[in-house]
């Protein structure tokens, strides 16, 4: 019999214990088919965190799904039977591993405008060829060298504050900053907390988050502010005009960060409502041996509103087909203005 276990995937987040309930702990299934299903089920039914913010009735899922579960002949057919289930949460940021497959959930940002296009970026009009790279970000001067753009697709890519410097050099007499999430899926929390906080000049309580206190669907902790502390800051861009651009593939750690950047005082966000993921992963293991990975610790934004189904820009612009059949992002034009009427 194999224990299910619980996997960090955040180093930040302590250990979230397995909740005893009524029925059988976690770790008496066995390793058969039904069993792994079953613990699949109760795993997110004990640890999930958005069953009432989605209206999804857990119990009803299992009557659905577990009758196609013990029809099932083979591991694959229960792969897909688990991801069908798993589906229903609509949730990026769950997600069922396997040694042949993946599971995964895509519908929160279909129904929405792409909103980017690489080639636009990497055009002559702006980035062009002639861009830098530090980490994870790719810089350079555009509009008459008047503004400095930053492209940064990942947060799972870091930054040292030696490359912050040099694109701070390139960028001192620039009029403001476009910094470029857009279609940045996520990464590291740490990484998102780190360059938010070059943009202010005070500690500030940026939102809050709720933890499980059982295996109940409404068991939670009060709600515990988080902030983005200038002490650690790398560089200092606090009083330099910055208009962040998102879009609805903006998720996980960067709707973290424009949750942040909504409250810097020199920042305005602009583009698409992001994808959302304000849900803090954690995965366990069943008996045997894939990996689930679910939503486990709700955060929400300053105004304790929850963050998960995407955060709203202060300036909603959608990039029109008539600009992108000119090789015009719409976007970045927008931010461009922005900037520079700010300095009239």
């Amino acid at each position: 019999m194999k224990q299910i276990k619980p996997l960090l995937l955040y180093a930040l987040f302590p250990l979230l214990a397995l909740y005893g309930c009524e029925s059988r702990a976690l770790s008496e299934y066995n390793n058969d088919p039904m069993d792994n299903f079953d613990a699949l089920w109760e795993t997110l039914d004990t640890r999930y965190c958005y069953f009432e913010s989605r209206g999804i009735n857990w119990n009803e899922q299992y009557g659905t799904y577990a009758t196609r579960a013990k029809k099932c002949k083979t591991v694959i057919e229960l792969f897909y039977v688990m991801w069908d289930m798993l589906d229903v949460l609509n949730d990026g940021h769950v997600n069922l591993y396997t040694p042949f497959d993946v599971s995964r959930s895509s519908g929160w940002y279909e129904d929405y405008p792409s909103n980017f296009s690489e080639s636009l970026i990497y055009s002559d009009r702006y980035l062009g060829n002639d861009y830098r790279m530090s980490g994870g970000f790719h810089y350079g001067l555009i509009n008459n060298r008047e503004i400095g753009y930053i492209r940064y697709s990942s947060f799972s890519n870091g930054f040292s504050s030696a490359g912050l410097f040099y694109i701070d050099y390139m960028f001192s007499d620039c009029k403001g900053i476009i910094l470029d999430v857009r279609n940045n899926g996520g990464g590291q929390l740490d990484n998102s907390a780190a360059l938010a906080s070059c943009f202010f000049k005070e500690k500030t309580v940026t939102g809050y988050m709720r933890h499980k206190t059982g295996p109940g669907h409404n068991d939670f902790s009060a709600p515990t502010p988080t902030y983005v502390d200038p002490s650690t800051q790398r560089i200092d861009w606090s009083d330099k005009k910055v208009v962040v651009l998102c879009n609805r593939r903006s998720y996980s750690a960067t709707n973290d960060f424009i949750v942040k950047m909504l409250m810097a005082p020199n920042a305005v966000v602009m583009g698409g409502i992001t994808g959302g993921g304000g849900g803090m992963p954690l995965s366990s293991e069943l008996p045997n041996g894939w990996l689930v990975r679910f939503s486990a610790v709700p955060q929400y934004d300053a105004w304790m509103q929850e963050i998960e189904f995407g955060v709203e820009p202060q300036i909603l612009v959608n990039i029109t087909p008539e600009d992108l059949e000119k090789g015009v992002d719409t976007i970045i034009e927008a931010a461009i203005e922005e900037i520079k009427k700010e300095n009239i």
